[in-house]
């Protein structure tokens, strides 16, 4: 099946691939753990001037592989709930490591910690076909990922609360009208287009470019772990929730979920 996410370097540029088009780049162990080890090699890859991320299939990420355990297990120690469901993202929280720009190349569908990855990038080129969002509340389940944090910081207010509490997902060409995405396009475009993105962002000065990034985010006081972890105790404590068997019963049934707030 070869290596579960793959890195390679195109020059200046750092590409980071998830290859499990199979099981729509689902977050499975064995694609986290494989993650958060590309993560090093990529922060640490000094000839790297920008990094791209994206997926094979047409998928970017599916996000969680709900059919399997969706809280992390931990080797040794047991682990409260909370940390349980903070170990799932700890993986993809690692591109927060990257110094250099991180492009996401959202070449097909990223729904839940999928979406919340391409969110933890710094620009995002969407496929215009493509669906989108967080689709927690239909599970009966809390935001991870620290998307409850991101995503007004994206799109405002309004539009992140519509898009969290319906769980609707949207197109890539919904998402660049509301800031998801700088740019929406084909699918068979997005990838090329980032990479030339990419290179541009690699013609200009490293150091510059890197303080720039740092300046920009403390600027906005970021603290998107903090915010993953406060929302991993909300996501512990939902799926403790009769309502989130039920949006389990009802994702496994392809039916609609008859959720009671319980």
């Amino acid at each position: 099946m070869g290596d579960a996410v793959l890195y390679e370097r195109d020059g200046r540029v750092g590409i980071i691939t998830l290859n499990r088009p199979d099981n729509r780049n689902s977050m499975t162990a064995e694609l986290l753990g494989a993650f958060a080890e590309v993560c090093g090699v990529a922060a640490a890859d000094a000839e790297a001037r920008c990094v791209v991320v994206t997926g094979r299939g047409n998928c970017f990420s599916a996000g969680a592989d709900l059919r399997a355990q969706i809280q992390a297990e931990g080797e040794g120690k047991p682990r409260m709930p909370h940390e349980k469901s903070f170990a799932m993202y700890t993986a993809f929280l690692r591109v927060l490591e990257i110094e250099v720009p991180v492009v996401a190349a959202m070449q097909g569908h990223a729904v839940g910690g999928g979406f919340g990855l391409a969110l933890l990038a710094d620009i995002r080129l969407a496929n215009e076909d493509a669906k989108y969002g967080a689709n927690f509340a239909r599970l009966g389940l809390h935001s991870g990922l620290g998307i409850s944090y991101l995503l007004p910081r994206l799109v405002g207010v309004s539009n992140a609360a519509e898009l969290l509490f319906t769980g609707r997902l949207v197109s890539g060409s919904e998402a660049a009208r509301l800031g998801i995405a700088s740019r929406a396009m084909a699918g068979a475009e997005v990838l090329p287009a980032a990479l030339e993105l990419a290179n541009e962002i690699a013609a200009a000065a490293p150091a510059a470019v890197r303080m720039m990034k740092r300046s920009l985010y403390q600027g906005l006081g970021w603290d998107v772990r903090g915010a993953a972890l406060a929302e991993a105790y909300a996501q512990a404590a939902t799926i403790e929730t009769a309502d989130f068997r039920e949006g389990m019963d009802a994702l496994l049934a392809k039916r609609a979920p008859d959720f009671e707030g319980r």
